[in-house]
């Protein structure tokens, strides 16, 4: 299949362009996010695409990411998603700014999936009739990986300063009490001076590359994953696979994710400290943990299992023909440059 897909979030891509099909990447000069590209990735099954080749490309579907995408593809291949040309919508997020009662910007049409990337986010999205599944995340092993020889708390986060209560920023003073943290992530640095912290206690680590991040993380003794209101970080994953044992909120998709017995997970920030603290002390207990965690992360959100449900959506949905009855949307979804195109 042929299957034109916008560069969005680059560790969810990283998966998806793994699979057996010809992925085409769009790319406009100024390599923004309507136009990102492989941004450098070695993606061997994927290809960048110039906007205005886009109209003579044959594409087999549409992976649809935002909701400006409706209106980019069909301006660029000339044909509608949905309508003409078998398109999905892959929902990322947790339904924002109510939790349960949120419309889904496709509820109730039947002409374009909605593909979850959680079973939290499929339960909470009000999307009406529209066609739903959820394909859990899955992401490439990148191995046993865990040491904790460093006693102090891993956090990945991007813009932990601006997301705030989201990312649950707050609640880093408190886990602080039990050890140091460091924290990886675009615009961690700002986090000291923003909470008023030490940067003993709250240490800047830097925005690295996974091939950096992954042994970055796996000399820490632990992850701390405080978000209260995010899909499920692909962080928190990797950590389980490298072999890191987790602390974590009890929020949206985390107490699904992790397993008895590969961490902590409550809504009562005390028992979070409290565990963080035990297992800074206990190396031992942490490792025995950490093992248990990446058995479940290998099982349940491997790279094959990932494929292979979303092989299975695509050839399904690469066969129904569109009908007559596809979403509309009009020119306030149109991002600004699109507008005088």
């Amino acid at each position: 299949m042929r299957v034109l897909a916008w560069h969005v979030h680059g560790g969810w891509m990283d998966a998806f362009v793994r699979g057996p099909h010809d992925y085409l990447i769009p790319r406009d000069p100024y390599a923004g996010e309507w136009g990102r590209g492989l941004a450098g990735r070695s993606w061997p099954a994927a290809r960048e695409v110039a906007l205005h080749d886009l109209h003579g490309e044959d594409v087999d579907i549409v992976v649809l990411q935002r909701t400006e995408e409706l209106v980019l593809a069909e301006a660029l291949l000339g044909r509608r998603p949905g309508r003409d040309v078998p398109a999905v919508f892959v929902e990322h997020n947790a339904p924002k700014p109510a939790a349960a009662t949120t419309r889904h910007p496709l509820a109730d049409q039947d002409d374009i999936a909605i593909v979850h990337v959680t079973h939290f986010n499929r339960l909470m999205w009000d999307a009406g009739r529209a066609r739903c599944v959820v394909i859990e995340h899955g992401i490439p092993d990148p191995g046993e990986q865990y040491l904790g020889d460093l006693p102090s708390m891993a956090l990945v986060v991007n813009e932990p300063v601006r997301r705030g209560r989201i990312t649950g920023t707050d609640l880093l003073p408190l886990f602080a009490e039990a050890g140091p943290i460091d924290a990886f992530g675009m615009g961690a640095d700002q986090l000291p001076a923003a909470l008023g912290m030490s940067p003993h206690a709250l240490r800047p680590s830097g925005d690295l590359p996974a091939a950096q991040l992954h042994p970055a993380m796996a000399r820490r003794r632990l992850y701390i994953h405080p978000m209260r209101w995010t899909s499920l970080g692909l962080s928190l994953l990797e950590a389980m696979h490298l072999g890191m044992p987790v602390v974590a909120v009890q929020s949206t998709e985390a107490p699904r994710a992790i397993p008895p017995g590969a961490g902590f997970v409550s809504a009562d920030v005390g028992e979070l400290v409290a565990a963080a603290r035990w297992l800074l002390a206990e190396p031992e207990e942490a490792a025995r943990l950490g093992a248990v965690g990446r058995q479940a992360a290998l099982e349940r959100y491997g790279l094959g299992r990932f494929l292979a449900d979303w092989n299975t959506v695509i050839e399904e949905e690469a066969q129904r023909r569109p009908g007559p009855g596809a979403v509309e949307f009009d020119g306030r979804d149109r991002p600004d440059r699109w507008k005088e195109t």
